[in-house]
């Protein structure tokens, strides 16, 4: 069975239009990456494990805050990696000054054998969906295309 992610998408309100938090992926990969590179704050997460609760378990662990309120599930989307990433949106705000994400270990410089750590996410800021959507990685676009749509159709 494919590897499978659980992630939140949260949104807000400003002015006339709408806003979704998103995250850019520490480490040395990752570190001069920008357009393509922001995802929604996620995870992956066993079989036996509720979705919704390793959604919202990933976001403290990524984030370092909580989200509550009316979670929205969302369409499951295979990733070019193969992996399935389920979403659930949620209205909420984030504070992006207050991220605080756990850590990995890799081996950095490569075969250099000197093992250093990094945060998982080394930034949060929230983005209008236009915006977001040239931000965030190729395969997670439906994920907030889907969104535009729950919200156009509540207007």
């Amino acid at each position: 069975m494919a590897k499978q992610s659980a992630g939140l998408l949260v949104y807000k309100r400003e002015g006339a239009g709408w806003m979704v938090f998103l995250v850019h992926p520490g480490g040395p990969f990752w570190g001069k990456k920008d357009h393509g590179a922001w995802s929604i704050p996620k995870g992956e997460f066993a079989e036996d494990e509720e979705g919704l609760a390793a959604a919202r378990r990933e976001f403290r662990e990524e984030v370092g805050q909580e989200v509550s309120g009316a979670f929205i599930a969302l369409t499951p989307r295979r990733q070019p990696s193969r992996k399935v990433v389920h979403a659930w949106a949620v209205q909420g705000d984030v504070d992006p000054a207050k991220l605080e994400s756990n850590e990995f270990e890799l081996e950095w410089p490569p075969r250099s054998g000197r093992m250093q750590r990094f945060p998982e996410v080394d930034a949060g800021a929230w983005f209008s969906l236009e915006d977001a959507k040239t931000r965030i990685q190729a395969g997670q676009v439906p994920i907030l295309e889907e969104l535009a749509q729950l919200l156009e159709s509540r207007s």
